[in-house]
């Protein structure tokens, strides 16, 4: 394992943000995890797991622990099983999949990050999710000291949610098992309104995997969701709010606020989340409240292609990036009575 004492943890991320770990370890294996792992809770240390990167917001101060960052790498394909080690890069096992014609991710083209963090967030884009497809995850469980097995329903899967982040001092993600669909070269029936419109078919249709891939990664590429160091835009979380989910009377009296802001017949974004519950839209939300693309003079900034992005310009600190989305929370609390909540996991910080 490579070990480092007081190492920067901004430049593994995406935002590009955060002071150094005490001590930050590289484990290159399953074994080297579960070392790591057992050192820092035999010690009582505290310990931050690093992936991609691509979902954690770090205080300048850091961590004062160890940070794991899991660089495991393997990829097994049987028929239409995939195995995918926990530091594997989505974006590339995305691409394989397609490649080897199997369906079911390749509307999660373009995601930044490590496989072992799909199931923790339960990770979705363009009417695919994880928990589609997962069947099982290998994780070490810190509470039994052992390697454990959990099952698609164990998992308890929800929107961006899941066991593993229900309880996220408990498991450390090691493997992840797919059950893809051989679907000729086609992909899963297409299921976002957006997708089907830049594919030209309807929704409920098949496309070629290829061109399904490529129209998300476009798509993506236009909200400034592909990470691309010379673009601003994507120095960021992605997505920085979920979608809130409201029962039958938060949903009620949110509409009625919207009427009155907006006018009579103004008509948010309703999307069914099971009996009495219904999702609405996040970036509907914090546009409507008057935080525009682009929006704020300082270093951290929403994104000028996607109002759900927040982005650090170039000089931006965690502290400005956390006053923005302090204001849009505000924002948006007072103009529509509904709060936001976070997606990525904060660090030594929080809203």
């Amino acid at each position: 394992m490579l070990e480092l004492q007081d190492a920067p943890l901004a430049p593994l991320t995406t935002f590009r943000l955060g002071g150094p770990a005490s001590r930050l370890v590289t484990a290159t294996t399953d074994a080297e995890v579960i070392e790591a792992v057992r050192e820092a809770d035999a010690s009582g240390v505290p310990l931050l797991i690093v992936g991609g990167g691509s979902n954690l917001v770090v205080g300048d101060k850091g961590f004062e622990g160890t940070a794991l960052r899991i660089a495991t790498r393997g990829v097994q394909l049987s028929g239409t099983t995939l195995e995918l080690a926990a530091g594997e890069v989505w974006t590339d096992a995305v691409a394989r999949a397609v490649e080897a014609g199997l369906a079911g991710i390749e509307c999660l083209a373009g995601i930044p990050g490590s496989a072992g963090a799909t199931p923790i967030q339960n990770v979705g884009a363009y009417g695919q999710e994880v928990s589609s497809t997962i069947t099982e995850v290998v994780a070490y469980d810190r509470r039994a000291g052992g390697t454990v097995t959990l099952s698609n329903a164990e998992c308890a899967f929800s929107y961006r949610h899941s066991r593993f982040k229900d309880d996220p001092e408990r498991y450390v993600v090691l493997r992840v098992r797919f059950a893809l669909e051989d679907a000729g070269g086609m992909s899963a029936p297409v299921k976002y309104a957006e997708t089907a419109r830049a594919l030209g078919v309807e929704v409920g249709e098949r496309v070629a995997l290829g061109a399904a891939r490529e129209t998300v990664l476009r798509l993506r590429a236009g909200k400034g969701m592909v990470l691309d160091p010379e673009d601003h835009d994507t120095w960021s979380a992605g997505s920085f709010f979920t979608n809130p989910i409201l029962t039958d009377a938060e949903f009620a009296a949110f509409h009625a606020r919207v009427g009155e802001r907006l006018g009579e017949g103004a008509e948010p974004p309703a999307y069914p989340a099971g009996e009495g519950r219904t999702k609405t839209s996040a970036a509907w939300l914090i546009d409507k409240a008057g935080f525009t693309k682009g929006y704020g003079t300082g270093p951290a900034r929403l994104s000028t292609k996607h109002t759900l992005a927040l982005t650090n310009r170039g000089t931006a600190t965690t502290e400005d990036l956390l006053a923005l989305a302090r204001e849009v929370v505000a924002g948006v609390e007072t103009a529509f009575g509904v709060t936001l909540v976070n997606e990525p996991v904060m660090v030594g910080v929080s809203l």
